[in-house]
């Protein structure tokens, strides 16, 4: 008789080929091992069942708050401290499971809690920041407008007018991610008497004028509840200004630190798409062996392994330069253009590993597919991305 082979054992998909984890020290590695666990052990379960139903999952929010992350990169007021680069870490890990939740936590912890950190007065962190830490209080991030996207900078329509101790605040706000449930945004208007641009901190429960509508029919990050806000002579007590926020400038250090971070979650959503690419083609049989096994699979799996693999080398380098206090505007901005269209090329690849399987749930890849879409364009196009860098390295400026 012959030998039974035994079964072969099959490489564990593994997106991080260079151990670029490596670079963190043992107590960070432990804190990304629990984000880890609980994206995969309690996100992944149910994600897709909220993308579908367009709903946020409130019942995750205490896990979340217990991985004691929210506030990673900032000291004291509850925060938990730690490094740039931890913070890049943990927005790749949790976008190599969801997009949405890693869109959430950005726009809370990054968008909001920065804005705080960065811009408000000794009184204003102490008042917002430890409940934001805790998660008693979420947050969002009011820029975007309906007819001002790109070119925020230069001509917001949202305006504020002083009026004695409190300022009326007048407009609308679209993609507001968190806005239609949150607890408090951050809204960003033009001072009509100077005509620059300050921040407010806007009760969204409490203040009369403010009021919210959920976008509807998004074919992107479904489970990230985005608004439009509309303030009508809302009006905000001057102690809810950002003290220190006098210019778009100031609002653009918030944007510096936040469009790497999408830089980072656009890395994890790539990860997310070829694990589970590779974890099909491992198992998917056609002409009687397992897909893996062809060589044109094999090369689509190398290039999304190749496109994942520069980008994670790109980011810890962004976020080194950023605990060293060498960040510039056009690093942020190199790296957010270039990962998001390595990304885009990546889900691509890996939909066309799964056939037609590609597009059902089921199978995890659609949904890195659509939510890379809207990836792709927040936080700065491609486009808008690219002039920064080219203004820097040309010294002339290409925007109209």
């Amino acid at each position: 008789m012959s030998e039974t082979k035994p079964p072969r054992v099959l490489p564990a998909p593994d997106s991080d080929f260079y151990m670029i984890h490596q670079v963190l020290n043992d107590e960070e590695q432990a804190i990304l091992k629990k984000v880890r666990s609980f994206m995969e052990g309690t996100v992944a379960p149910v994600i897709n069942q909220y993308w579908a139903e367009d709903k946020f999952p409130f019942e995750l929010i205490p896990g979340i708050r217990d991985l004691n992350i929210v506030g990673v990169g900032f000291n004291g007021y509850g925060c938990p401290g730690g490094s740039t680069l931890l913070d890049g870490f943990i927005a790749m890990e949790l976008a190599r499971v969801d997009s949405s939740i890693a869109t959430f936590y950005g726009v809370h912890s990054g968008l909001a809690m920065g804005s705080i950190y960065l811009g408000g007065s000794e009184e204003q962190k102490q008042k917002w920041l430890p409940p934001m830490v805790r998660l008693e209080k979420v947050g969002c991030f009011g820029l975007t407008e309906p007819l001002v996207g790109s070119g925020a900078g230069g001509g917001l329509l949202t305006t504020a007018r002083r009026d004695g101790d409190t300022w009326v605040l007048n407009g609308q706000k679209r993609w507001i991610g968190n806005s239609p449930w949150c607890d408090l945004s951050i809204i960003w208007a033009r001072d009509v008497d100077d005509n620059q641009v300050k921040g407010f901190i806007v009760e969204n429960k409490t203040t009369p004028g403010f009021s919210v509508a959920k976008i509807e029919n998004k074919v992107a990050l479904r489970v990230v509840q985005n608004g439009v806000i509309t303030l009508e002579n809302c009006r905000v007590p001057e102690e809810n200004r950002l003290q220190g926020d006098q210019s778009f400038r100031d609002t653009a250090r918030v944007l510096r630190l936040t469009r790497q971070y999408v830089a980072w979650e656009s890395v994890g959503c790539s990860m997310g798409a070829y694990e589970n690419a590779l974890k099909y083609a491992q198992t998917r049989e056609q002409f009687g062996k397992p897909i893996a096994s062809f060589q044109m699979v094999q090369d689509l799996l190398a290039k999304m392994l190749g496109n994942i693999t520069a980008s994670q080398c790109m980011v810890v380098r962004l976020a080194q330069l950023q605990d060293q206090g060498k960040l510039k505007d056009e690093h942020a901005s190199l790296a957010k253009a270039f990962c998001t269209v390595r990304m885009r090329e990546t889900v691509g690849w890996a939909r066309e590993v799964l056939g037609g399987n590609g597009i059902v749930l089921d199978y995890n890849v659609a949904r890195f597919m659509a939510d890379s879409e809207a990836l792709y364009s927040y936080e700065g196009t491609r486009e808008m991305n690219s002039l920064i860098v080219g203004k820097a390295v040309s010294g002339f400026s290409a925007f109209v």
